[in-house]
């Protein structure tokens, strides 16, 4: 399944004033997912198998690092067991770095909130504003994750150009 996202991620100290404004638009709660993300070591872009409560997904994607709303190209698998999938990219790819996080996940439409606790590194939030080829243009969807980034009080300084496995990768360096 491809889909194309612009998303924002950013430190946040405290989640209760965003998780208000999520319930200030009758935003809907899936729940908290404890996810393990394992990255794979590819020659190119991300390769991560996601184990949560929730979401459990083989995820392939290209994101440029950079500030602001950014365009992400994805491709999504949702294995039916993951151990076996993951003992074969093991295998394949090794391991590049494991990211553990607890994941509050909402929905407003078809753009996706992340309140997340990630070990190691701390508190973020997360926007993604989620389309398929043809549903909804980029500037669509950046406009969407612009709204809510004011909505919420994000500030510029604290938006965060790379993932959470290149943070990890470089605090572990």
């Amino acid at each position: 399944m491809n889909k194309l996202l612009v998303e924002i991620k950013a430190r946040c100290a405290d989640h209760e004033p965003i998780r208000a404004g999520l319930n200030a638009l009758n935003a809907r709660c899936v729940g908290l997912d404890h996810q393990v993300d394992t990255y794979f070591k590819v020659p190119e872009n991300r390769l991560k198998l996601r184990e949560g409560t929730i979401e459990k997904n083989l995820i392939y994607y290209h994101r440029p690092n950079q500030t602001g709303p950014k365009r992400s190209d994805v491709i999504l698998h949702k294995p039916v067991e993951t151990d076996s999938l993951k003992a074969i990219l093991e295998r394949v790819h090794g391991i590049l770095v494991v990211v553990d996080k607890h994941r509050e996940i909402w929905f407003v439409d078809n753009v996706k909130i992340h309140l997340d606790e990630v070990d190691e590194l701390g508190r973020f939030v997360e926007i993604e504003a989620i389309g398929a080829p043809g549903t909804h243009t980029d500037d669509q969807l950046r406009d969407q994750c612009e709204a809510l980034m004011r909505r919420f009080q994000i500030r510029e300084d604290d938006l965060l150009t790379s993932s959470y496995s290149d943070m990890l990768l470089e605090k572990n360096a």
